[in-house]
């Protein structure tokens, strides 16, 4: 198998992230950020990777001094109606995931799904969905082709399934943070004085 140098990939990846940023719809940016300002508290969840992007995305927005919670820590108070969940999940179908989205559903929250996939079990019953499109462009060199399927994952052999997905969520989350931050006029400072003080 032909060799890559890390940095060759992750311009691979950069340019992939940035074509995908194109793709994203302001008005879903607009309703999605309505929501999470409008929101009595915020919980968040994904299933594995995914889930480590919603706990990222959680103490970012705990750190602009909203009330966030990670599905499933042992700390989590009851959810009720009028918050919001926000669910990272790719293929929006993750059973476990699901099962949680509708019961939070039937409770009365609203849910935001950041997704590559609207037409889900998750997708049909969100209030808001960000699609993070996993669509491309067929490339006609066969060479580059293969690298693009690598590092999408379309292949098991050394890219893991998802990458994509979850590097460009986690982007696209940290880019939120940085636009509220715009609109609530929160400085940096506020921030680092949220930022945990016993590590």
């Amino acid at each position: 198998m032909e060799s890559h140098r890390v940095q060759d990939m992750m311009q691979m990846m950069a340019s992939k992230i940035r074509a995908i940023a194109s793709t994203i719809s302001d008005e879903d940016v607009e309703n999605f950020i309505e929501k999470l300002l409008n929101a009595k508290r915020i919980y968040v969840m994904g299933a594995g990777r995914s889930g480590l992007v919603a706990k990222a995305f959680a103490m970012r927005l705990m750190h602009l001094g909203l009330q966030a919670f990670v599905v499933g820590e042992t700390i989590t108070p009851a959810l009720n109606a009028g918050d919001i969940m926000v669910v990272f999940s790719g293929s929006g179908r993750t059973r476990t995931v699901a099962d949680i989205a509708e019961t939070a559903k039937e409770i009365g929250a609203k849910i935001c799904l950041i997704t590559s996939n609207p037409d889900s079990r998750i997708g049909k019953i969100s209030d808001c969905i960000v699609i993070i499109e996993h669509q491309r462009d067929e490339v006609g060199d066969d060479a580059v082709e293969f690298e693009i399927r690598q590092m999408m994952g379309d292949h098991k052999s050394f890219a893991p399934l998802g990458t994509l997905f979850e590097t460009t969520s986690m982007i696209f989350a940290d880019a939120v943070i940085s636009r509220m931050m715009e609109i609530t006029k929160t400085d940096e400072n506020a921030l680092k004085n949220r930022h945990t003080n016993i590590e």
